[in-house]
């Protein structure tokens, strides 16, 4: 199999637009699968973060398609590892969407890709994108049993920050496991306020800033992935404590519409304006104390 060289001249600007072309190409196979997600599973509170991750994830793979397309390089197609892998990954399709197995259809998806990727640019490429196909298994939607099972305990402890924070700023507030009770207002502390969706979406954030900044310190990339959870913990507390300083102060109507969802969004970019925050100081120790494995070599 002959390999051919691309370079950054207009040239691989016109194959970076026919990649992209072939790629929607997929995603309108898979409409029909996401307006599933959208008009049932995304519809939800504890699953709403799906159509934030697919946007995302279009973007990062267009963004590492014309990154890896900037240099030159020789890409050598591997056919016989592509076309199994679409083969198999269509398969999955349709049991997956048949049965309205979301999770099947959704690594179909992967695999699909992956296989184009190996008849497009070879084995080699292929693992330059396993971040931006790995980043599709957050649109997985997970079963209900185990979002409750999972959510719990991070419920509680939600609870638990917000009351003890709102009590220490004299607040009259009391708690009732995942149960708020500010003045004359009750809050139930649901999936969608500290739950899967909020931590998946926090967690996929916080991976890609991690993959787009690209540190060459790997102990700073690990770091920065295990300081996610907490940062993710965090930002539910402080949603939670804005929303029960919403009701308070202006009324249930106020803390239930608008400005409750608008404090999703909010939650987001605490979480996001954190994580870069870190990072900044993790460069600053790193170089005040000379810890070489922390430090960026850009």
């Amino acid at each position: 199999m002959s390999a051919s060289l691309v370079s950054t001249t207009p040239g691989s600007n016109q194959k970076l637009y026919g990649y992209i072309a072939i790629l929607l190409s997929i995603l309108v196979l898979f409409t029909p699968v996401f307006h599933d997600l959208f008009v049932t599973v995304w519809n939800t509170d504890t699953q709403s973060h799906g159509p934030i991750v697919l946007g995302i994830g279009i973007w990062f793979f267009y963004f590492k398609t014309k990154q890896i397309l900037e240099k030159p390089q020789t890409f050598k197609p591997l056919p016989a590892v592509g076309w199994p892998l679409i083969i198999f990954g269509a398969c999955l399709y349709l049991v997956g969407y048949s049965q309205s197995v979301y999770i099947i259809s959704i690594l179909s998806l992967v695999f699909i890709l992956c296989g184009l990727i190996c008849i497009i640019f070879g084995a080699k490429i292929a693992l330059k994108y396993w971040f931006a196909l790995f980043f599709f298994i957050f649109l997985i939607p997970w079963p209900t049993s185990v979002i409750d099972t999972l959510t719990q305990p991070m419920k509680i402890a939600v609870s638990f920050a917000a009351d003890h924070l709102l009590y220490a700023l004299d607040y009259p507030i009391a708690r009732s496991g995942v149960i708020l009770q500010i003045g004359q207002y009750k809050l139930l502390v649901a999936d969608a306020c500290a739950g899967l969706n909020s931590l998946f979406t926090l967690e996929a954030i916080g991976l890609l800033y991690i993959n787009v900044i690209n540190h060459q310190a790997f102990w700073r990339n690990v770091l920065l992935a295990v300081l996610i959870v907490p940062v993710s913990f965090i930002s539910n507390v402080l949603r939670v404590c804005t929303l029960a300083l919403i009701t308070y102060h202006m009324g249930d109507e106020a803390g239930q519409g608008f400005l409750h969802n608008f404090s999703g969004m909010v939650l987001f970019l605490t979480a996001l304006i954190l994580i870069i925050v870190i990072d900044s100081l993790i460069q600053k120790i790193a170089e005040k104390f000379n810890i070489k494995s922390l430090l960026s070599q850009e």
